[in-house]
């Protein structure tokens, strides 16, 4: 499922979506939008998921907002290194929507 499906989808379950072209526009939005949860595809232009993800946690105006890694890499070492660079959970690609909508539902509960 590419971002565009996946968008649509979330629309659909009633999710604001918002998209980022690369690294660098996602953490400009983060800023100016303050939204609710991030999905952070890990392989971004630019500025890649990894290294957005950790400057996001590094910045307090940005810290508080949860971030689910979204990545085709299924190793235990890319779920390590998604966490280490300050995800709140991971999921990979394919995305299992139901599965992918109980994860966010928990951390917009949290």
């Amino acid at each position: 499922m590419n971002r565009d499906m996946l968008s649509r989808r979330l629309a659909r379950k009633g999710y604001e979506v918002i998209l980022a072209e690369d690294g660098a526009a996602g953490l400009d939005m983060m800023e100016n939008e303050q939204p609710d949860l991030v999905l952070m595809d890990m392989g971004l232009p630019v500025m890649d998921g990894w290294t957005a993800t950790a400057k996001a946690k590094a910045n307090p105006n940005l810290a508080t907002i949860p971030v689910i890694a979204l990545t085709a890499h299924a190793l235990e070492e890319d779920r390590i290194r998604a966490m280490e660079a300050g995800a709140d959970d991971f999921d990979t690609k394919p995305v299992n929507l139901a599965g992918l909508l109980i994860k966010m539902e928990a951390l917009l509960a949290s």
